[in-house]
């Protein structure tokens, strides 16, 4: 059982199944994804968890015992949907939320301090919320979701909004809070970004849990093997050398180099191919094709939605 765990949940609204027997271990100081369609049950699930609802039955446990409203103070949570007060002056709004999750009015605004100006947008702490821009906006709700210094940080979407070049300032500041200890819980339908943050994921579709395990280990289940090579050679004497092992997919050849794209049918490793072509051919360049994050994905939805007509 890892640090943080949802334990059998199941949750009904009227007559919609919202999460269906839903179980996740999530260990200490890492980076959990929770990744699914729209619809999936991943934001009812991220609401049990920050005890805005409640399951009708299982439990989510921290640290060895269930979870309680009182444990509401070591969460930090960015929802999708923003939520600041327009009228509101920037820096007493900052203030506001985190004596909401315990500090002191002194503690917060030396922390906050130190953001705002870390986050360059100090000058805007005596401004109203509406004279920000959006990008803005999520700098000083990013900030508010992890001043109070939390042990568990839930973050929905934490991109949306973001150019590049702060999107890469927040996904820094993300692996920052993992290297001190955080454990991270990452909603978001960016695949690229479970690739660069994720240690774990878990797929959840129509109200239920349908994939899960360690990022390498996912793309591992999901290989095709399928490599591409690019070599010297004659093309007879390789097609030769994998007649009885391999299908060839795909085949160019250039003046300089040829290229084939082929697949393993028993699906034995990639020393193999080269201990067949090395004979034959001088090899340039080798690689096995292993799907990304994205593909895994639809994948596995479409293989659950068809489950399920």
């Amino acid at each position: 059982m890892g640090y943080f765990s949802v334990n059998n949940v199941n949750k009904v609204f009227e007559s919609t199944q919202a999460l269906t027997d839903v179980t996740l271990s999530v260990h200490k100081g890492s980076i959990f994804g929770l990744l699914g369609p729209n619809g999936a049950g991943k934001t009812t699930l991220i609401r049990i968890i920050n005890q805005i609802t409640a399951p009708d039955s299982g439990e989510v446990v921290l640290e060895g015992r269930r979870m309680t409203s009182a444990d509401v103070e070591k969460i930090g949570y960015l929802p999708e949907e923003r939520g600041l007060y327009k009228k509101m002056k920037i820096g007493d709004q900052a203030i506001y939320l985190a004596q909401l999750k315990g500090m002191s009015r002194h503690g917060a605004m030396k922390a906050l301090k130190y953001w705002f100006e870390k986050f360059e947008i100090s000058a805007w702490w005596d401004k109203k919320v509406e004279e920000l821009s959006k990008g803005m906006q999520q700098k000083v709700q990013f900030i508010t979701t992890i001043v109070h210094q939390p042990q568990l940080l839930i973050f929905d979407e934490p991109f949306t909004g973001f150019d590049p070049i702060n999107a890469n300032l927040i996904k820094q500041e993300i692996l920052s809070l993992r290297d001190n200890g955080a454990t991270i819980i990452f909603s978001t339908h960016n695949m690229g970004t479970v690739e660069d943050l994720c240690d774990h994921i878990a797929l959840i579709n129509k109200s239920k849990k349908i994939l899960d395990g360690a990022v390498t280990e996912v793309k591992e289940r999901f290989k095709t093997n399928i490599f591409e090579v690019t070599y010297n050679g004659d093309f007879t004497k390789v097609e030769s050398a994998l007649e009885k092992s391999y299908d060839i997919l795909d085949h160019s050849e250039k003046v300089a180099e040829n290229n084939i794209k082929i697949f393993h049918r028993n699906g034995n490793g990639s020393n193999e191919v080269l201990q067949l072509l090395m004979p034959v051919a001088e090899i340039k360049s080798f690689k096995e094709v292993v799907p990304n994050m994205n593909d895994i994905f639809i994948r596995v939805v479409e293989s659950s939605n068809e489950e399920k007509q």
